[in-house]
């Protein structure tokens, strides 16, 4: 038997020990990457059943559905489409008991307008809308105007812009007729051609030939609001109040060069970095959408505070833009021997556009002038959200979605609601269907759709909103 050497048996003691917390710490690593993974794959579960963006739902056919799909298969984009759509409406109304009047501007020009009279004068609420669509152009994957439903949506040129509310403010119109109770106040409807193209022979005909259609009316309901989503969530229900005014001018010189260096005088104000004036209204428009923000939310919660701090020009151009006069120019363009680019002006709501043009033939004096202006709007109150109306459709919005809800000022689209603010008439625009960001990018653009489930509601809801209008004492 050998003796133990004592230096021998501390080596292998110590070499055992090392082997011993080496395989501990393999041991760990793998438990964590193991524990991760397990992390990892349950909230990429939660992720996919929460993210059902693209996993069509169920789809019953409602005569609603069915309505909208006959109004879409119309091809309003032509003059003989509006007139037929404008006769297709007035059916849908006599079907339902209700007499409406075929008002003709010009040829195939044609308005459906109907009225249910009140119990009480004045306070009159007129469910608005365009029959006329943009044409289609190129680039479809769908029969533009086939209404055809594939996964959970229906595909055509106007199914948001905007033949799914004509469809929501028919149902709802025609379910107080149905009633047979006599609402409140005047609920009137009115569905108007040409409001793509400016509303000369729609919106503003009307009001300078047909003041009867506007007599008793207080307040009205149109599009113009959005729904910010996230996945198939609603986060924020915008109510539109008010929005940007458009001028159109066309600026000349008499050489390229010149209109050049016209338009360098005018490129500090495009992207301007500093605010014009903030607007109560916009005040409160970024104060009420500031909690649904992951990013900017102490920005735009005080606005004011922002400015102070230098830091309003951290902010997107989208916002920015709410508090700014802004412009953007088009092409060069050689007409008739001289040379011309279009200068869009949008302007804030309270902004005189008389004032604006002689800004910016100031600015751009002396190397061009201004030709033309075939497009001059405002200023146009914005609608208060301090009545009655406004609360029954926050009160219903929250009912059925269970979201926020509040005011939005449009940095840049323009609805009819332009010209009946200038009346006095206090408008709001709705979209009471959920659309998601990526859908309201394809208005007036390819493969227009809407989810047909999210239209159901939207009938729904516009139906439940005027209800509790005309019940109201």
């Amino acid at each position: 038997m050998s003796a133990v050497d004592p230096a021998e048996l501390e080596r292998k003691r110590r070499r055992h020990r090392n082997e011993w917390i080496v395989a501990a710490i393999f041991i760990l690593i793998v438990a964590a990457a193991a524990a991760g993974i397990f992390i990892w794959k349950r909230s990429e579960e939660r992720a996919i059943r929460a993210d059902l963006t693209y996993i069509p739902g169920p789809v019953k056919i409602t005569p609603e559905v069915t309505a909208l799909q006959e109004l879409v298969r119309i091809d309003s984009s032509k003059p003989e489409g509006v007139a037929a759509s404008a006769k297709w409406i007035a059916a849908y109304l006599a079907r339902n008991g209700v007499r409406a009047e075929l008002i003709e501007s010009k040829p195939s020009m044609v308005s459906v307008y109907a009225r249910i009279k009140g119990r009480a004068p004045g306070g009159g609420l007129l469910l608005f809308s365009h029959i006329d669509v943009v044409p289609p152009g190129p680039g479809w994957t769908s029969e533009p105007f086939g209404a055809g439903i594939g996964g959970d949506r229906m595909w055509g040129r106007g199914t948001l812009d905007m033949k799914a509310l004509i469809i929501c403010q028919l149902v709802a119109f025609a379910g107080v007729a149905k009633s047979g109770n006599a609402p409140e106040h005047d609920l009137v409807f009115l569905a108007t051609p040409d409001e793509e193209t400016g509303s000369e022979w729609g919106m503003q005909w009307l009001l300078a030939n047909r003041p009867d259609v506007f007599a008793e009316v207080q307040y009205g309901i149109t599009e113009g609001g959005i729904t910010e989503m996230t996945g198939t969530s609603l986060t924020y229900f915008g109510i539109e109040t008010g929005g940007k005014q458009i001028v159109y001018s066309i600026i000349e010189a008499r050489t390229r060069e010149e209109l050049g260096a016209a338009r360098i005088a005018l490129e500090p104000y495009m992207f301007p970095r500093m605010p014009q004036r903030v607007l109560p209204e916009v005040k409160t428009y970024f104060a009420q959408i500031a909690p649904t923000r992951m990013q900017f939310r102490e920005h735009l919660t005080d606005i004011d505070a922002t400015i102070r701090n230098g830091k309003f020009w951290e902010l997107p151009i989208t916002y920015r833009d709410l508090v700014q006069n802004s412009l953007h120019t088009g092409p060069p363009e050689q007409k008739e021997g001289r040379w011309t680019m279009l200068v869009t002006m949008a302007n804030l709501p309270d902004e005189h556009p008389d004032a604006r043009l002689a800004w910016l033939a100031k600015t751009i004096a002396p190397h061009a002038t201004i030709r033309e202006v075939p497009r001059k709007e405002g200023p146009v109150p914005v609608s208060s959200e301090k009545t009655e109306l406004f609360e029954v459709i926050r009160k219903r919005v929250r009912e059925r979605y269970n979201v926020t809800s509040g005011i939005l000022i449009n940095y840049r689209s323009a609805t009819d609601s332009r010209f009946l603010r200038k009346r006095g008439i206090i408008c709001y625009g709705l979209s009471p269907y959920p659309v998601s960001f990526f859908q309201s990018l394809q208005i007036h653009k390819e493969d227009e759709s809407i989810t047909v489930g999210a239209f159901q509601d939207g009938v729904a809801l516009l139906g439940e909103v005027v209800n509790d209008w005309a019940d109201a004492d």
